[in-house]
């Protein structure tokens, strides 16, 4: 069941599901307000706690307006690219062959046949991109899984419009956001630990926070430095 509280011109959806606490969201990129609550939690009740949390609501939406956003990119010469946290300016070669991209040391080289369109480059560029995230995720959820005592069903990659991943701890699979691959390495597996830590714990209460803190007690910086990164410059709905 999902409702909607109105404080002032601030709206936030409420949705009633079988969790223990009561867990508040803002989220990316125009600072969009959820709050999810137990089944049997009454409307006033969670308006209440949504006034009581005016404030971090307006620092968080704050934080957002004021993140740095990439420029658009049209995928040509000399253009500033991320990978793993590093920049590369890329160089464009038209030829009429099969699309692909090259990486070396200070070039990223995307291959495409002649006259294709900025989107035809970016669909180029983000195939490539999932290419790299599928060679970096397995190994890194290999590694956890053993250590959290848990066991990841299946992983997925696609865009991601307000998250960096999610988990299904039902079907014991995870999503993660294929903008992650143009993040340092240590960050997507800080998102991975998180959402693999979503399988023992659902919801972002205390028990959930103390799993971080035993198993990945870096879990605070990661979270600051990857919210102070870029935004990408998608043009949201």
């Amino acid at each position: 069941m999902t409702e909607t509280i109105e404080l002032g011109e601030l709206s936030i959806q409420v949705t009633r599901k079988a969790v223990r606490n009561v867990h508040l969201s803002v989220h990316p990129p125009d600072g969009r307000v959820t709050l999810t609550a137990p089944s049997n939690t009454r409307l006033d009740v969670a308006r209440a706690y949504a006034i009581s949390k005016l404030e971090w609501i307006r620092a968080q939406q704050s934080q957002l307006r004021e993140q740095p956003r990439e420029t658009p990119r049209q995928f040509v010469r000399r253009e500033s690219h991320y990978v793993w946290g590093r920049r590369y300016l890329l160089d464009v070669e038209e030829r009429d062959a099969a699309p692909g991209v090259h990486l070396d040391h200070r070039r990223i080289t995307i291959n495409v046949r002649p006259g294709s369109s900025t989107a035809k480059r970016a669909e180029v560029m983000h195939a490539w991109h999932k290419r790299l995230l599928h060679k970096a995720v397995p190994p890194l959820i290999e590694q956890w899984q053993p250590k959290l005592g848990v066991t990841v069903s299946r992983y997925y990659l696609q865009r991601m419009k307000t998250k960096w991943g999610s988990c299904n701890e039902r079907a014991s699979n995870i999503r993660l956001n294929t903008e992650l691959v143009k993040k340092p390495k240590d960050l997507l597996e800080y998102v991975i630990v998180h959402e693999m830590a979503h399988l023992l714990e659902p919801t972002h209460n205390s028990r959930f926070i103390e799993l971080l803190d035993i198993h990945y007690p870096c879990w605070r910086e990661a979270r600051s430095e990857l919210n102070e990164l870029p935004l990408t410059a998608e043009a949201w709905p």
